[in-house]
């Protein structure tokens, strides 16, 4: 996909922001004084009296933006994911997640592509932490198209949700006319019958990639874009798993908790299926360029199609 158009998911969210603010007089944005990492600046350059910089206080944040949901307002809090839901965890649990308040989490920078930033930084562990919530819904948008339609779906929806960008720029491959983002349901990119990827986030491009080596060897590789993990369209994923007989599950998280684990959740009780989980192996990221750290962790298309090779021919 090297000539395929690139945008990072944090510019989509700063974007989308932007977009939504006067159609949404009750959109109001936070930041933790990142406006210009996260991209909320710019909202704050549209909407300079609805965006409030709350300082390198993460927590504090969280609580304001619960005061405001029940004013009535549709907040939304960002920061590094690292910051937004793992120092976080605890406000967005009692403050948010608790009282079931409506506000929104744009946390950016996931995962191992935050790059030379390193594993303090790089967090793999967000999708899980926030699954555990109570009524908190949990999106991972695959690109641009997604990452704005994820941001228009959560403001127009009542409750909390957890939006999860990045900080590398990755393809554009939901720029069809008939793409149409809904939550809770995943998108049936690729028909196959050997072996299902299931995939989200920047795993999902590497996916595609992936199927095309796969259909080299022979192998039919039906593919699916998952980008909610809660609630997670266990419809599909049940029907693809029933057809094809082997499931693969790519993320740029931990397989501990995330994508992975949801989807043996609903396999296990529901059509009990050979599982491949792809992702951090319950392992730490390290220092690098994104592109060198997606290689060397095998999340590329030649990573994933690697390991399902294998698994498809066992």
């Amino acid at each position: 996909m090297a000539d395929v158009k690139k945008i990072a998911t944090r510019e989509s969210y700063g974007n989308a922001l932007a977009e939504c603010g006067a159609e949404f007089p009750n959109l109001v944005v936070l930041d933790a004084d990142l406006a210009g990492a996260t991209k909320t600046g710019v909202f704050l350059k549209a909407f300079p009296d609805r965006h409030i910089d709350c300082g390198i206080a993460e927590c504090n944040m969280t609580g304001i933006a619960a005061g405001l949901a029940t004013c009535g307002k549709i907040p939304f809090i960002s920061s590094f994911a690292m910051f937004a839901a793992g120092r976080n965890f605890e406000q967005v649990r009692n403050s948010i997640g608790y009282p079931h308040l409506n506000v929104k989490i744009g946390a950016t920078h996931a995962g191992i592509t935050v790059g030379e930033d390193g594993a303090t930084h790089q967090c793999n562990e967000d999708v899980a932490l926030m699954r555990t919530i109570p009524g908190m819904t949990v999106i991972v948008p695959s690109d641009d198209v997604e990452a704005k339609a994820a941001v228009r779906a959560a403001i127009e929806m009542e409750g909390p949700v957890y939006l999860r960008f990045g900080r590398a720029a990755v393809p554009v491959i939901n720029d069809k006319p008939d793409y149409k983002f809904e939550i809770g349901k995943g998108v049936l990119l690729r028909e196959g019958t050997d072996v299902t990827i299931i995939a989200s986030g920047i795993t999902v491009s590497s996916a595609l990639d992936a199927a095309e080596m796969l259909a080299a060897d022979g192998i039919s590789a039906e593919v699916i874009n998952i980008h909610t993990i809660k609630p997670l369209d266990e419809e599909l994923v049940l029907a693809s798993a029933k057809k094809t007989g082997k499931v693969v599950t790519a993320e740029e998280h931990t397989v501990i908790g995330g994508l992975g684990s949801a989807v043996c959740d609903c396999l296990s009780e529901k059509h009990p299926t050979p599982v491949l989980r792809i992702g951090m192996q319950d392992a730490f990221g390290e220092s690098g360029s994104a592109n060198a750290l997606v290689e060397k962790y095998g999340l590329d298309g030649k990573g994933i199609y690697e390991k399902v090779k294998g698994f498809a021919r066992n």
